[in-house]
């Protein structure tokens, strides 16, 4: 069957013998489409708010119960063995929620990456209270589950005066946000996830 055809900008319009004009569908677009990782919200929220509240529950829950165990029978966890538990715990959380929420589990991680333009800034309180919740449901995890002096604090406590407690608190706090933000934040630094957890296998008190 003949057929003429003839372009005309960017429609085609093709005539057959019976007089019948038919219109090919439009020419799809070149144009890459948009992800929904690049809008930010690929994830639910409330599923990050969520991985926040369980990643730091467990988290504070791992490291807080060395301590106490630590404390309770006669130095059996060791100082090292309490740097362990905080290091692998963070090293899986990361693994099992960095996807979902990106693993901060500190108010000072979501600030730093605020500050740093990575994260939304209107995000910050909902996911700063997550990590208040999930911390929270930890210490009173273990207050139920273990039995003790009521004045036992599962942390470190300051040997010195409060103005040097406070300046040692702000240097390492510091150093820690600062290799943190370049670490995570940084295109050209290694994979993400192993320099983070390796900062805070070293990091880790």
């Amino acid at each position: 069957m003949a057929e003429i055809s003839g372009c005309n900008g960017n429609h085609e319009v093709v005539l057959n013998v019976n007089g019948e004009t038919s219109h090919p569908p439009p020419p799809t677009s070149s144009a890459p489409k948009r992800k929904d990782s690049d809008l930010g919200f690929s994830v639910p929220f409330i599923q990050k708010l969520m991985a926040e509240v369980l990643g730091t529950y467990f988290l504070i829950f791992a490291g807080c119960a060395a301590v106490v165990v630590n404390v309770n029978n006669e130095k059996v966890v060791s100082l090292p063995g309490i740097s362990m538990v905080w290091g692998l715990a963070v090293m899986v959380l990361v693994y099992s929620l960095g996807h979902i929420s990106g693993a901060h589990f500190n108010p000072a991680v979501t600030i730093a990456f605020a500050t740093c333009k990575r994260f939304p800034l209107k995000q910050v309180p909902a996911y700063v209270f997550a990590q208040v919740i999930g911390s929270t449901l930890a210490a009173g995890t273990l207050r139920l589950l273990f039995s003790g002096p009521h004045d036992v604090f599962a942390g470190t406590s300051p040997q010195g005066s409060d103005l040097q407690a406070f300046g040692i608190e702000f240097i390492i706090t510091f150093y820690l946000m600062f290799i943190i933000s370049g670490v995570a934040t940084d295109n050209r630094a290694v994979n993400w996830r192993t320099c983070w957890t390796c900062h805070w296998c070293h990091c880790a008190h």
